[in-house]
């Protein structure tokens, strides 16, 4: 008698993929081995999001008529091909585990008006591509935010994305969004931007909308002669793609790593790092703070001359310098 079959919509990069296996004899190694045929993501870089046998990941040689799965299932894969990956290598993505943050001086950040600097800046304003998914908002300010370790734990083993979600992460954009617009910039490719947003659900959410994205190739290599050459990302490059629109005036800048806004450091705000997400996601309250603290400066005319490094400490109405 004829192995009866079951299918399964697999859905990744924003596409649906439909897989056919035999119920009674195929197993999840054979899913993944379908997986890879169809969408070119090798088995090794697959992570099946909802696939679950008491409550862990499957194993490869589990048959799938053990998983007790309905004809039609969808399963929620993560995973790049390795022409992304290989693209993704060239971005500096690892460069916080291998430089240890800066405690910089006040004379070790006047570097914004150099002039190699400024005509790098002006390259990236001339030939670099923002990622523009929403229109900017009359009125609004501009918020920017890194990703690794700012939103997401990308280090930590997970079975999911929510797991190594900072903990409020959708209602500190909800809340941001009323009078900010949003920009991603991170160190990393545009694909993996892409990716983890899907992942982490932002992308989908109706509460709000991202305005734009940017990757690492809107970074600039700046030199300080303590530590060398180090890349950074210079919000002159968005004020130089949206003139008029955001300034030093009306921007704010969250992100680890003081280094990244080196050359704005008035309009950078360090985030504690968000790490080892299984012990700290039930104890971190920093996006719910910071939600405050957007909200309690929203109404300022120029919130350039704020100490972002003492947020903490802001009370409505005072100068906070």
């Amino acid at each position: 008698m004829a192995d009866s079959t079951c299918k399964f919509i697999v859905k990744w990069s924003a596409k649906e993929y439909e897989i056919e296996l035999p119920t009674s004899t195929g197993t999840v190694l054979c899913l993944k081995k379908a997986i890879e045929n169809q969408t070119g993501v090798k088995i090794e870089r697959q992570k099946l999001l909802n696939l679950k046998f008491k409550g862990k990941s499957p194993e490869d040689c589990l048959k799938l008529s053990s998983l007790g799965l309905k004809s039609g299932f969808k399963i929620m894969m993560m995973g790049s091909l390795e022409e992304d990956i290989t693209t993704a290598i060239t971005a500096p993505e690892n460069m916080d585990e291998v430089i240890n943050d800066l405690d910089l001086t006040e004379e070790e950040i006047a570097l914004e008006n150099r002039e190699e600097y400024l005509n790098k800046i002006a390259k990236r304003v001339s030939t670099y591509e923002i990622k523009m998914i929403n229109e900017p908002r009359p009125g609004k300010k501009l918020l920017v935010l890194d990703i690794d370790y700012t939103l997401f734990d990308h280090r930590s083993a997970a079975e999911t994305g929510n797991e190594l979600m900072r903990p409020y992460l959708h209602e500190f954009l909800t809340s941001a969004y009323q009078d900010y617009d949003i920009m991603i910039w991170s160190a990393t490719s545009m694909k993996w931007i892409d990716e983890k947003m899907k992942l982490l659900g932002v992308t989908t959410n109706t509460s709000y909308k991202i305005t734009a994205q940017l990757d690492y190739l809107a970074m600039i290599s700046v030199h300080v002669p303590k530590h060398g050459l180090l890349d950074v990302k210079p919000l002159a490059v968005v004020w130089g793609k949206f003139v008029g629109v955001y300034t030093n005036k009306n921007t704010i800048m969250f992100d680890d790593i003081r280094r990244n806004f080196l050359l704005n450091p008035q309009n950078g705000l360090r985030i504690r790092a968000f790490r080892d997400a299984h012990q700290n996601r039930d104890k971190d309250r920093e996006l719910l703070y910071l939600a405050q603290y957007l909200k309690d400066i929203a109404t300022l005319e120029d919130i350039s001359h704020l100490n972002h490094r003492s947020w903490e400490k802001y009370k409505p109405g005072s100068r906070h310098r």
